[in-house]
């Protein structure tokens, strides 16, 4: 089983952003969130692929909008009901496109728990699970949205990187 700890605030609780994706619901570091737009509310000039679904600007900023949807195998949906999480990562500035924002949550290290995985996994790729976190009644699978974006980016850019990355 893994765990990985994340960064908490001074009084031991972690603040995840929850979001919807295929079903299932997903928590990220809340301190990575730069804002929320939707998708049609953005000016996007260019289509780069599958997975990047082209670049956009937002308060002057350009950056690229991947679409997590399709990166997980979900396929594409119509666009316009589609919510963007502005992200600040690490090394960049990039919008990540969700079916839906649920909320932000408040989980303690109590609250989270390892992934139940196959040992091995993690050497293939999917070291970017956290955990599983349990919040009135909900799970949140809790993902490294800094090392998940990293995986996709490079995927994305391989040829035939749209089909590889989910």
């Amino acid at each position: 089983m893994h765990t990985r700890e994340p960064s908490s605030t001074g009084n031991g609780q972690i603040e995840f952003l929850s979001f919807r994706l295929g079903g299932l619901e997903y928590g990220l570091d809340f301190r990575k969130v730069q804002e929320l737009r939707s998708l049609k509310s953005l000016e996007r000039f260019a289509s780069s692929g599958e997975i990047v679904e082209g670049v956009a600007v937002s308060r002057g900023v350009i950056m690229p909008i991947v679409d997590m949807r399709v990166a997980f195998s979900e396929g594409a949906r119509p666009l316009a009901q589609t919510d963007v999480i502005i992200l600040q990562l690490s090394n960049c500035v990039m919008g990540m496109v969700v079916d839906g924002v649920t909320d932000v949550v408040k989980l303690s290290p109590a609250q989270i728990s390892p992934l139940p995985v196959e040992p091995g996994a993690f050497d293939a790729g999917c070291d970017y699970f956290v955990g599983l976190g349990e919040v009135d009644g909900r799970r949140l699978i809790l993902v490294d949205i800094d090392k998940l974006m990293s995986i996709k980016r490079n995927a994305a850019a391989e040829p035939g990187g749209a089909q590889q990355a989910a």
